[in-house]
């Protein structure tokens, strides 16, 4: 806005606050030139009151609501000072009028504005970016409180249904917004319901405080995705009817916001585009933006590209912002989208790092860790297993004269060459500079190994083929991942369907394949580059193979999250049919992620080299800065030079017919005087002579900047972006098939015995505590002679204490982390046992009865075979065929049931074969002493 230099600075600060008001529709009078019928909406300046004149008073439908204090620019900081003085005006008594003191109170410098409602019960400014629209100022006055009155009024939660993580994070929130705080963070880990739990505090918000509208605000589309499909499949537990049978949920795919949407999700990509009045390419909501490496950098410029008032989308559009994966995407050019609207601010983060605490003004509401998750049984716990190789550790060389194969990264077309030369290339080097298929089929060709003799024994189906358990690989590129399928399929001996891609850019829908991935039982191994984020969970996945490394620690807690869900065995066994059930999740490490250093986000002193990809993306985005351009300018000559013929055709059909010195002298024009200038020359010889004054000449300047700038901007989209990035790398790979590799270490990691070492402690010290509580413990631990009278019910009440107080103890992990320990041998795992026959046998290597864990039903078996073997001693066939057949249907009750009775023979199996009565023919007068026997022997 250009200003006339002669002005004082209070009306400098007065023409900013007349424009504010004029954008947020209303008309600005002199208290000389009043119509209150002009407008819904009339602020009337210097207008009289009993304390003397106020600055502005608002007018809505002819009635007085509120008043403006103006203040000039240099003193904002003073604002507060003014709350008094504005106060004052809104209290007084308005020339004219016999009005009530006025609602609505504002102090203004036309950058700087604070607003209060006095209705709230603790009345208390706080900044916004623009003025309120009039019909916004009525609606609230229809209301006989205000949001902040009606959050007071909330009712009690109902807890039914809800998990104690998300009653207390509920609870805690609408403490936090009773108490007016503007932001609040809820830290709850992946798995743990976080979307559950903002569909119940959202539907609270609109139903008991009557919330006009809420954004779920996202920074991928696939997280969109997901919530829209929470929001509708949502029922509330004080209803028997869908959330959306109430309410409307409109997931934005363009600009509009439907007026009678209550949710919106959005991804916070889009909204900034809204806000800047621009359509968005949908590729650029495919990743998250806190990825770029420009927009980190962005965090210490000075200046950013600030967003406009946008009277579509007023301030006030929105009551609350709920922000899920706070932690990545709300920092620098992205903040600026929830400082301009007016609303209570809730992030939703599993992984918050300093900064997203100190974003949310440390109001964290409730914490509740992956850890404190799993001992409740909401996650899964993990497990490492390490494989390390020659090459993947040390790297190789390339020795001239060998013949190999260079292999182009776009086509994947092979050409054999010499080499002229020694190439040495180190673990860095590794599928970028050098791919060496030795090194990927090693990795592969262990892990098989591993899966069938440590990891996942007995995995074996009916036909004695084994089911590899739902396996995610991580690549680090595309290429690498192609590289990884064709080894997983050769060394499987499987077909297409067995490993398939899973990334946004395969030609085969992703959804379908995700898709597929959690609910079919092909795929069973998934590997990706890019789907990696929360929101592409797959509750079957058993291990995380990690071929690639990450260095910062919120993205591979990411990383891990896609193995801690939880499943129900029956859920399992229907992509899964061997499983038996998801006690914890393995992380084959290939690469050292687990040991490589981390850090929480990028530290600001700095400067990282920004990569290409980030930069398109940021220009994709809107973003506007000269070095941003000259750079992207830059990098494009370069390329323009590398690349081929066909490459340079190929580009075309993505840049809207321009080619890449076109593209580039766009860019570099943007911020070139000359340019500006000659693209300013219409718009100056547009304007009368007498009338260019240097403010308008500026102003157009300013336009015809803008024009340059959005031309150059508009040609870049996600499909150009992509194929820039693609054909801008090293054009190819040496494929080394020289160097053949070997495995160095393949074992369980040092921290996976440690903490089978603490369960195994956890575990027992949970018997002693409670052996004199439960009947089971007490006879295991103080009166082993009676084991015999041990029965199913005592079982039952220890696995149920036990799952109450100790879930992370169930007894299939327990067993795991004593396997572990103790070595033992394949035939020996848990597979197809029941947990409370597992938990007899944990139960008597605890109390020391077994000295090393011991199937129980093999336990009865060999205590049956002994007991043969002494009957039989010297009596040569003691038993006919028909009292063995007898016998072993004992021993095999006694597996499950752990005691017989002779009531037990009226029961299955034994009551279609005669029962007792039959038992008796067969054994005659010592029936008796046989079940007393076999009771004491072979539980013995």
């Amino acid at each position: 806005m250009s200003t006339d230099k002669n002005q004082n600075p209070e009306q400098i600060a007065r023409d900013k606050i007349d424009l504010m008001l004029k954008e947020a529709s209303w008309i600005v009078q002199s208290k000389n030139e009043v119509d209150l019928g002009a407008s819904k909406g009339v602020a009337v300046r210097e207008y009289q009151a009993a304390s003397g004149f106020a600055d502005y008073v608002l007018f809505v439908d002819k009635k007085p609501v509120g008043i403006i204090e103006a203040k000039k620019e240099d003193e904002g900081h003073k604002l507060t000072v003014a709350e008094d003085q504005s106060i004052e005006y809104a209290n007084a008594k308005l020339k004219y009028l016999k009005n009530d003191p006025l609602p609505f109170v504002f102090e203004s410098t036309g950058t700087i504005t604070r607003f209060r409602d006095t209705r709230d019960p603790k009345p208390r400014g706080r900044n916004i970016f623009w003025f309120y629209k009039p019909e916004t100022l009525a609606e609230w006055l229809q209301k006989d409180k205000s949001l902040r009155g009606r959050l007071l009024d909330i009712p009690a939660l109902n807890e039914a249904g809800l998990r104690s993580a998300q009653i207390k994070a509920i609870k805690n929130l609408e403490q936090s917004f009773k108490k007016n705080k503007p932001k609040a963070l809820i830290q709850m880990a992946t798995g743990a319901g976080k979307t559950f739990t903002a569909a119940t505090f959202v539907y609270r918000l609109l139903e008991h405080a009557n919330a006009k509208r809420i954004l779920f605000l996202v920074d991928t589309k696939n997280l969109g995705e997901q919530a829209e499909q929470e929001f509708m499949a949502f029922v509330p537990n004080d209803s028997n009817r869908k959330f959306t049978e109430f309410y409307n949920v409109q997931r934005l795919t363009s600009s509009y916001i439907a007026s009678d949407s209550q949710v919106c999700i959005s991804t916070i990509q889009r909204m900034y585009a809204i806000l800047k009045g621009e359509e968005l390419d949908e590729g650029a909501e495919d990743t998250n933006p806190n990825e770029s490496t420009w927009m980190e950098q962005q965090r210490n410029q000075k200046q950013a590209i600030p967003v406009e008032y946008s009277p579509r989308v007023p301030i006030e559009q929105f009551d609350f912002i709920v922000i899920d994966e706070c932690h990545r995407s709300i920092y620098n050019l992205w903040k600026q989208v929830l400082d301009y609207f007016d609303a209570f601010l809730i992030g939703l983060t599993a992984t918050p790092d300093k900064r997203t605490f100190g974003f949310f003004e440390e109001n964290v509401v409730s914490q509740y860790t992956y850890e404190e998750s799993v001992i409740d049984g909401v996650n899964v716990p993990y497990d490492v297993y390490n494989i390390e190789t020659e090459i993947s550790q040390k790297g190789s060389v390339i020795k001239a004269g060998w013949f190999v194969d260079r292999r182009d990264k776009l086509t994947r077309k092979n050409r054999w060459t010499q080499e002229d030369e020694d190439t040495e290339y180190l673990r860095n080097d590794l599928d970028k500079k050098v791919v060496n298929p030795s090194q990927i089929r090693n990795i592969i060709r262990q892990y098989k190994t591993a899966l069938e003799a440590e990891i996942f024994p007995n995995r074996k189906d009916e036909n004695g083929e084994y089911e590899v358990p739902k396996t995610l690989v991580f690549a680090k590129t595309d290429s690498h991942a192609d590289d990884i399928i064709k080894i997983i399929r050769e060394e499987f001996n499987e077909g297409d369907d067995f490993c398939k891609k899973l990334t946004y850019k395969i030609q085969e829908d992703p959804k379908s394949v995700l898709n597929r991935f959690r609910n079919s039982y092909y795929p069973r191994i998934a590997v990706t580059v890019d789907m990696i984020a929360t929101g592409t969970d797959v509750k079957p996945l058993e291990v995380l193979l990690f071929m690639r490394d990450v260095k910062s620690i919120n993205y591979f807690e990411q990383m891990k999250g896609r193995g801690t869900r939880t499943i129900n065995k029956d859920a399992l066994q229907m992509v899964s049919k061997t499983a038996n059930a998801k006690t914890h999740f393995i992380i084959v490490d290939a690469i050292g992620v687990t040991k490589s250093k981390k850090t929480d986000s990028r530290p600001l002193e700095r400067k990282p080299t920004v990569a290409l990809k980030d930069i398109l993306g940021a220009v994709t985005m809107g973003v506007a800065e000269e070095d941003l351009f000259l750079s992207l300018a830059n990098r494009l000559i370069r390329l323009e030079k590398e690349i081929t013929d066909k490459e340079k055709e190929k580009l075309l059909e993505h840049s809207k017919g321009k080619n890449l010195k076109q593209i580039s002298k766009e860019l570099l024009s943007a911020f070139d005087e000359d340019a500006i200038e000659e693209e300013a020359k219409p718009i100056i010889e547009a304007i009368p002579v007498q009338d260019r004054t240097p403010a308008l000449i500026e102003q157009a300047k300013q336009e015809a900047q803008k024009e340059l700038i959005e031309t150059a901007a508009a040609t870049f989209n996600g499909k150009l972006n992509d194929y820039i990035e693609k054909v801008r790398q090293e054009h190819e790979q040496i494929i080394d098939s020289h160097n053949i590799d070997k495995v160095t270490k393949a074992e369980w990691d040092t921290t996976s015995v440690d903490k089978a070492k603490e369960i195994v402690k956890d575990f027992s010290e949970y018997l002693l505590a409670n052996q004199d509580e439960i009947k089971a413990l007490t006879i295991f631990y103080k009166q082993p002679y009676n084991r015999r009278n041990i029965t199913f019910k005592m079982i039952k009440e220890v696995f149920d204490k036990l799952k109450l107080d100790k879930p992370a103890l169930a007894p299939d992990y327990v067993w795991a982390a004593y396997a572990l320990l103790d070595k033992i041998p394949n035939d020996a795992q848990t597979h197809g046992r029941a947990s409370l026959t597992l938990l007899v046998s944990l139960i008597r290597r605890a109390c020391g009865i077994d000295s090393e864990l011991k199937p129980f039903d093999k336990t009865i078996d060999d205590n049956f075979k002994n007991w043969i073997f002494k009957q039989n001693a010297g009596k040569h066939n003691r038993f006919t065929t028909e009292q063995m057949d007898w016998l072993r249907m004992i021993k095999d009750h006694l597996v499950n049931s752990y005691h017989i009775e002779k009531e037990d023979f009226e029961y299955t199996p034994f009551d279609a074969l005669g029962g007792i009565g039959k038992f008796y023919q067969l054994f005659g007068a010592d029936y008796e002493n046989v079940i007393t026997e076999l009771n004491e022997t072979l539980v013995a």
